[in-house]
């Protein structure tokens, strides 16, 4: 992970330095200040095409200089720069340097520019988008020795601010800790990252104030939920239940964030083609999420009540699997005949859910799941899917997702499509009607077993990894989820 801080100091006259022009051709303070020699102006008319925000021209060794290396990067759009922007360039700046080997950079203050808001705000940001873009899950990879090839990590980089950013970096860098935590948990492999284990992970939040339980299988037993258990009854892992709570103001109701955590899915006694199985340990990404939400809450010490559940199990094949045809019945007393034990997760989320509307009673509840294929048939890995039985709270996740740049596509719950889930012989079923709108089937059982309450799913199975290079995100687990849930409680439910 990448050394970021913030200082109150002058420019350095050696190493590698990071400067500001605008779109139009304006100078930072600190590039005028380096622009005797008229470097700078010189290095923006290079050929690469006109001046766009994001663009970065490298120089190295600059005439008159005693730097290193100069780098400019170019700032501003004509519609306005939003904090967004800033977290791309700030990513873009990472990506430069990594590509260039440089180990160690200060980037200048903006300030001299105009950029529509605070230099706090707007060096925050950058942080933010340099810290997301920098992560790299190294965990099982040799370091690469002095001569090899290899990726050279920026370890160091300092941002220059004429004003005091530093409660402003430690917000961002807090939230990019909690993202880069889930992308962490997402980017296990299922032999370490099995129900028992993320279980124990997650008691770690107690050193940040949350407040941990752990629902055991004998805890699941007694409670009563059989579709959870059903579904990791074929692996030698038992399901588990961990139940956080953030209590961050003293309100009627909490939120309620709810993840689906299944840490292997083979699609159990359905069993999945083997190609490309291996994917299936990030399956968990939904409770993933929310674990990294928690965090980023207790973090910044939001003012709001908010309790995070997670289900946790395995899906595997075996003698003791559930089989196709067999009939449970959920903690709400409803009962679901397994059509296709590969539909697990909305039978884990269904009792979950239920258990976390009759205990907290929670004045709106929203769940994230990797759920279906069918929503990347639909949507790609451009936006989730979301379904909701209340348009407030889906324009409010709507608005969080653009702000951060988690965007979500809602997707419709009409009442027709309960038909699909009807079961000649139980009280539902836990697929549709085969290819025919499989997201929303989905979506429609997880509506069963919340009852009235403000309720949101968010089917984030083609978000939740990438298999490219994003603005933010390398190849890999995306963190998708964890500023989205963040947002939200900051600008729906935490008290002004």
């Amino acid at each position: 992970m990448v050394e970021i801080s913030v200082a109150h100091e002058a420019l350095p006259e050696e190493g590698v330095v990071v400067v500001f022009a605008g779109a139009d051709g304006s100078l930072s303070a600190a590039a005028a200040s380096l622009d005797g020699e008229k470097v700078v102006s010189r290095a923006l008319r290079l050929p690469g095409g006109k001046l766009r925000h994001g663009r970065i021209v490298s120089l190295a060794l600059p005439a008159g200089l005693r730097l290193d290396r100069l780098l400019v990067a170019v700032v501003g759009k004509p519609e306005g720069t939003k904090a967004r922007d800033l977290e791309e360039l700030g990513a873009a700046i990472v990506k430069q340097l990594e590509a260039e080997r440089v180990e160690e950079a200060v980037v200048a203050s903006p300030a001299g520019l105009e950029l529509g808001m605070a230099e706090d705000a707007a060096i925050a940001a950058m942080a933010l988008g340099a810290e997301m873009r920098a992560y790299r899950f190294d965990k099982y990879r040799r370091p690469a020795e002095d001569g090899e090839d290899g990726p050279k990590p920026l370890a160091r980089l300092r941002f220059l601010s004429t004003s005091a950013a530093g409660e402003a970096l430690a917000r961002a860098r807090g939230l990019a800790r909690a993202v880069a935590w889930t992308r962490d948990l997402v980017s296990e492999p299922a032999n370490v990252l099995y129900p028992q284990s993320f279980a124990q992970i997650c008691e770690s939040l107690s050193e940040v104030g949350v407040e941990v339980e752990v629902l055991a299988p004998a805890d699941l037993e007694k409670l009563g939920m059989r579709a959870l258990l059903a579904v990791g009854q074929g692996s030698a892992h038992p399901p588990h239940v961990v139940v956080m709570r953030w209590k961050g103001a003293a309100q009627e109701a909490p939120v309620a964030l709810v993840g689906k955590g299944v840490c292997f899915d083979s699609g159990g006694i359905s069993l999945k083609p083997s190609a490309g199985m291996q994917d299936m340990k990030w399956d968990m990404a939904g409770a993933a999420a929310v674990v990294g939400a928690m965090r980023a809450l207790a973090q910044r010490r939001a003012a709001a009540d908010v309790v995070g559940i997670i289900g946790l199990a395995e899906n595997m094949p075996s003698g003791t699997a559930q089989r196709p045809g067999d009939v449970v019945r959920a903690y709400s007393g409803k009962t679901i005949e397994v059509i296709n034990t590969d539909a697990e997760g909305r039978l884990l989320l269904a009792d979950v859910l239920a258990y976390v509307c009759e205990r907290f009673r929670p004045r709106a509840v929203v769940d994230l799941a990797t759920l279906t294929g069918a929503v990347i048939v639909a949507l790609g890995h451009e936006r989730a899917g979301l379904f909701a039985n209340d348009d407030a709270l889906a324009e409010a996740l709507l608005r969080a997702g653009e702000d951060v740049g988690e965007p979500l596509w809602r997707l419709p719950l009409d009442e027709p499509y309960e038909k699909h889930i009807e079961s000649d012989i139980a009280d539902l079923k836990n697929v549709g009607r085969g290819r025919e709108a499989g997201s929303i089937a989905g979506a429609v059982f997880l509506k069963a077993f919340v009852g009235e309450r403000p309720w949101a799913h968010l089917d984030i199975a083609g978000v939740a990894w990438s298999s490219r290079d994003l603005a933010l995100v390398r190849k890999g687990a995306t963190g998708f989820g964890v500023r989205l849930l963040d947002r939200l409680v900051a600008t729906t439910f935490e008290e002004k």
